[in-house]
Formats: C-alpha cells, structure tokens, sequence
C-alpha cells in the first residue's frame, strides 16, 4: 500500500459574541478533530477601537470574537496551550497590536515564545481593496506589516509574520489573472521593505516565512490551474528578484477558505456540494496543495452558522483526507496538456497585471488602479449572472424547489444575543477601572514615540499589551501618529461602458429626473465598521449607468455623517448596505437622526445579510424596501428606486 502523506491543517475560521463563548467553541472544536484554530475578530477589534466607541455600535460580536484587552486574550486562550497550538489570527490594521496580546498571553502560560506556530494574516493592502478594515494610510501600515516580520525573525522565528490574502480579491470580483498579480504585487511590496530591516543572511528565511491565503471558486479545474500557476510564479520570483536559492524557502506555502462569494440564500443546501467541488481545487495536485484548508459553512449567507454547520464542514475535510486514496499518490496532473496550457495562460495574463503594477512603482502606488479593476471585474460578473450567461443552479436556473428542513424551526441559524454588546462594555469598564492608570500611560507614551521616530512597533506593543492598555488605545496612537485614511472606492464618476438592459431604466430616470426639475440624486452609504463594500459599489456604479446622480464616499460612516450628507446633497433616495449584522442598531438610529432632521419622507433602501424577521421589523421602522443576497438583479432594483421615488407627492421636493 502506497505510503500517505500528511493532511493538511484543519482549521474552522471561528469566533463570535464574547471570549468565553468562542474560548468554548475553539475546545469544542480542537476535540472533535480539528488540528489548527483560525480565529475571527469583530470588526471594533479589526478596526482599532474599544467595544464602546460610537462606531462600534451594533458590531460587538457580529462577526468574531471582541479583544479589547489582554483579559479578553486570556479568556479567548483559556485552557489551550499556546505552545502547542497552531494558530491562524485573520488581522491585518491591528496585527502588532493581536500579536502583542498573544505573545502576553503565551508568556503568562509559560510558553517559549520562540516555539510559537502560526500566523497573523497582517495583508493591509487587500483592506483597501476589498474589505476595508484598515486604520492608517498605505505607507505607514507597510511599515507595521514588516516590523512584525522583522520582529518574528529574532523572537518568533516559527511564525509566519504576514499571510498575503488573495480571499478577499475574489470575493471583490477579481479575475484569477488579477488574483494572481495583486497577491504577488503585495508580496514583493512587503519583501522590498523588509530587505531594509533584516540582516542580507536572513532575508531568504524570511521570504520562506512569507504565506498566503487564497480562495477557491466553483470553476475547481481553473482554480487548481491557478494554484498550481501560483507556485511557478512564486518560485520564479523569489529566484528573480530576491536571488534565493535554497527550494525550501521558495516553496509556496499557503492555506485557503473555500469561495463564500458564491454561496446562495435560495436553495442553500446547495452549498454543500459547491464548499466539497471547491475544496477540490486545493486538495487534488500535490504540488499545489494547501497546508491549511479551512472551509465555510453551507448556511452563511443566512447568518451565522451553528456549531453543527461548523462541525459538518470539519467532517467534509476528514472524509477527504482519511476516507479516501488521495494522499497516497503523487501529483495527478504532471504532464497534463490541458493543464499545462491553462497554466501557462494564467501566468501570462498574470505577469502583464504584474508589469503593470511595477511600472506604477508597486502595489502600494497602485491602489487606485487595481481597486477600479476590481469593480470593473465584479460589475462584469454580477451582469453575467444577470444575464443568465453564468449559471447559478437555483438562482437564475432550476429555481423550483422543495422546502429545506435544514431552514426552518427554531434556533436554524444562530444569533448573538444583543446583550452581548453591553456585557462586554461592562467588563471592558471594569478592565480600565481596575489596571494601573499611570502605567498604561507611561507605556502608551513609549508606543507614541516609537511610532514617531520609526523604531520597531512590536516592543512597545508588547509593553503596552502587558500594561493594561486596550485595543482602541492602542489604535488611538496609530492613528494620531499616521494619519487616518479613507480608500478609493473604485467607482469612477464617469459612466461604464455597459448598456445591455439599461435602456429602460435611464428613459424612467429621466422621466423622473424631469419632473423633479434636476437629476434623481441617490446616496449610498455604508454605515459602522462593516468594510464588505462590493454591494454598494455595484449598486453606486448602476446607478451612475443608469443616469442618476450617485454620492458615495465609501465605508466606515456614522448615522449622522449619512444623514448630514442627505441633507446637503439634497437627496431623493438612500441607499444603505450593512452586511455584518448590525442594522437592527444603525438603522433605528438613522431613521430617527433622518426624522428629526425634517428628512422622513426620503425613502431610505437597505441591503445586506438580514433574516426575514428583521427585515420584517425594518419596513416597520419606515424602511421603504429590504435586499438580500437573493436579490441579484440590479436592474430590478434599480427600478424599484425610480418607483420609489416618482411615488413621493411633489410637495416632498
């Protein structure tokens, strides 16, 4: 019998409404069979602010475990070994300040702190691109990433210092070309920088500690090619432009989570089989397989999946690696034609994507560029949908279906309870009242000169952790010291190319327009902490197409930013997207800043992940129409808000 290799990490990306919560369901987890924990932080957390801050309101816990101190590390942590444990922290703004608190916590255990494994995703280029949890402009985030690297290299030396995350530019709609080129434009941003922080002799080690998270589309034969793409590229790279010659700090190391882009709100237990066929993509090659797979679950475009969701995709991992032959034999498709032909073409579309980018002077100088490439990219595949040219069974085809009983009962997709929110204020304000004041200053105000004068940022983190000093402290003195920052949005003002459909909608918006006396004007807004932005860009960029008079500066605005906004652009309609969770908060917010303000009557449209019930509980609030990701034609939406405002009386004008 062929000798097996050995699987790859199973890992299952958890956390959600308090440290003790997720601290029970990581052992829950670790003791059904799972070999790694991947941790997700709220978005307070990602972003750099205290789980009571203004923008944090309605966030706490929706979307991963709040850290607001190096209690809530403690909790997070509890009964777990750190030495022992391999650890996955998907954080990028904050990585120093995650990495911090992990290091303090691993001391407190009595680990050495040498024998750490594990990785900080620390990918902030992808935030301005895709997901939106940055804090600080590009320069001096760059300069975060690779002072944890340079860090790692003396004190962690098992840790990966920085996960290039390509996850997220599919999410956003990016080509497997575009994934390939601005995964690896960022890589060689950061290797550029860091050649100035660690000894020549060092630097091939540290582009070996470099790994990546990828995604995995349902086209699993394109996706495998690109993976297998990935590693030619990576290797071709690391020999070319850095000059390393030892094969094992070439090789391509990375993990993935299967595409949730394409999981589906109708007929979701379709999902199953498309999280099995796309772990496929990164499980068949051998030389192109995943160190780490971590998989979705089935219902996440419902809400937020329950141990038993999490669970079944634990098992689809397990039947794979020790059910069936596959890691017993070598590569499947060395010397395949077919194969060789569609890698050889995404590395060259790949590769002019790249050229470009260095001709911009990198990844960093060439944000806006490939943000716009971006939006141009899921534009092109949301219409494809549409347009019934790619298929998505149950969505735009086979769409008759049978009652799930996977969706229907009580407790069939789990919630957080809205206490949590003020539970862990109070622990938080119990956190502050009781450390030494006069010592977190002190180390607040190392860590302010640090990030002044250029020293590395990962001491006085670490100082700062151990203090008592908390998550919007620490992001607090970043931004005071770099700047905040807000990202391109990708949506030019001039109108696309497209026409297709669009006829009929621009001759209603000018029907409307010309009663109204000026152009309809629409404002999209993207209201907390929730950076998931490709909706409203999608939404933004139709409008514009559709020829109505668009606002939208992007994410991270408060109720009042928007409402301020409404009034000054005098607008007809509102366009909101939250898709972390929190609208039930942000929305009885804005509808009661948009009542006092005189604004009541502009129908406001809200879009995002949201159960029935509430969207039940939102029309009663005066919402004038809910979306979800079942709504996937644009243009019937864009319609709807012609509607919605040519039925406003003249006397609201």
């Amino acid at each position: 019998m062929p000798a097996r290799d050995a699987p790859w990490l199973f890992r299952t990306y958890a956390g959600h409404s308090t440290a003790q919560a997720s601290n029970a369901l990581y052992r829950n987890n670790l003791s059904k069979g799972q070999t790694g924990l991947s941790v997700a932080f709220d978005l307070p957390t990602q972003t750099g602010y205290d789980s009571d801050h203004e923008l944090a309101r309605g966030e706490v816990g929706k979307v991963g475990v709040p850290v607001a101190h190096l209690g809530d590390m403690r909790t997070l942590f509890d009964a777990i070994p750190l030495e022992q444990m391999n650890t996955s922290m998907t954080i990028n703004a904050t990585a120093p300040w995650l990495l911090a608190l992990y290091v303090a916590v691993a001391e407190e255990q009595g680990a050495d702190v040498s024998r750490l494994q594990g990785t900080v995703q620390n990918d902030i280029i992808k935030e301005y691109l895709s997901r939106g949890t940055y804090v600080c402009p590009p320069r001096p985030s760059l300069r975060m990433i690779t002072d944890v690297a340079a860090w790692t290299r003396s004190e962690m030396p098992r840790w990966n210092p920085m996960n290039i995350c390509s996850y997220h530019l599919q999410e956003a709609g990016a080509t497997p070309e575009q994934e390939l080129a601005f995964a690896l434009a960022t890589a060689t941003a950061v290797l550029d920088d860091l050649r100035g922080k660690v000894d020549a002799a060092d630097f091939p080690q540290m582009v070996g500690r470099i790994s990546f998270f990828v995604n995995a589309g349902i086209r699993f034969v394109t996706e495998m090619c690109k993976m297998r793409a990935f590693t030619e590229l990576w290797d071709e790279i690391c020999r070319e432009r850095y000059g390393v010659e030892e094969e094992k700090y070439r090789r391509f190391r990375y993990g993935v989570q299967v595409n949730s882009l394409g999981l589906t709100e109708q007929q979701p237990e379709n999902n199953v089989y498309r999280i099995l066929i796309e772990m496929l993509a990164v499980t068949l090659s051998k030389n192109a397989r995943a160190r780490a797979v971590q998989l979705p679950a089935w219902n996440e475009a419902l809400g937020l999946p329950r141990p038993w969701d999490q669970q079944w995709s634990l098992r689809m991992q397990q039947v794979m690696a020790y059910e069936t032959d596959l890691l017993e034999y070598a590569d499947l498709f060395d010397g395949n034609p077919a194969v060789a032909a569609k890698v050889a073409e995404l590395k060259e579309g790949a590769r002019a994507e790249l050229a470009l980018i260095d001709g911009m002077g990198g990844a960093v100088d060439a944000i806006e560029y490939m943000k716009g490439r971006l939006v141009d990219a899921n534009g092109a595949r949301i219409a494809r949908i549409e347009g019934g040219e790619t298929v998505v069974v149950g969505v735009n085809r086979y769409t008759t279906t049978e009652p799930s009983p996977l969706t229907t009962g009580e407790g069939a997709i789990m919630v957080v309870d809205p206490a949590v929110e003020a539970d862990q204020i109070g622990r938080l304000e119990a956190w502050r009242a009781a450390r030494d004041a006069a010592a977190v200053q002190a180390a607040l105000e190392d860590l302010r000169a640090a990030a002044r004068s250029g020293a590395n940022i990962m001491p006085p983190s670490i100082a700062a952790a151990k203090a008592g000093a908390t998550t919007g402290e620490w992001g607090d003195v970043v931004r005071a010291a770099f700047g905040e920052y807000r990202a391109p949005t990708g949506v030019s003002s001039a109108p696309s190319n497209r026409t297709e459909g669009l006829e009929p909608i621009r001759e209603a918006v000018d029907a409307v327009s010309a009663r109204l006396g000026r152009r309809l004007k629409f404002v999209v807004g993207k209201p907390g902490l929730d950076g998931h932005s490709n909706g409203a860009e999608q939404i933004a960029a139709r409008a514009r197409d559709c020829g109505m008079d668009i606002h939208y500066e992007g994410i991270r605005l408060t109720p009042a930013e928007i409402v301020a906004a409404v009034r000054e652009q005098d607008a007809h309609v509102v366009g909101l997207s939250i898709l972390s969770g929190s609208h039930m908060p942000l929305m009885e917010e804005l509808t009661r800043r948009m009542r006092a303000e005189g604004l009541g009557h502009v129908p406001v449209i809200v879009g995002g992940i949201i159960p029935e019930d509430d969207a039940d509980r939102l029309r009663a609030m005066g919402v004038a129409a809910v979306y979800t990701p079942k709504d996937f034609e644009i243009n019937r939406i864009m319609m709807d808000i012609v509607g919605l405002v040519d039925a406003q009386p003249a006397a609201a004008e």
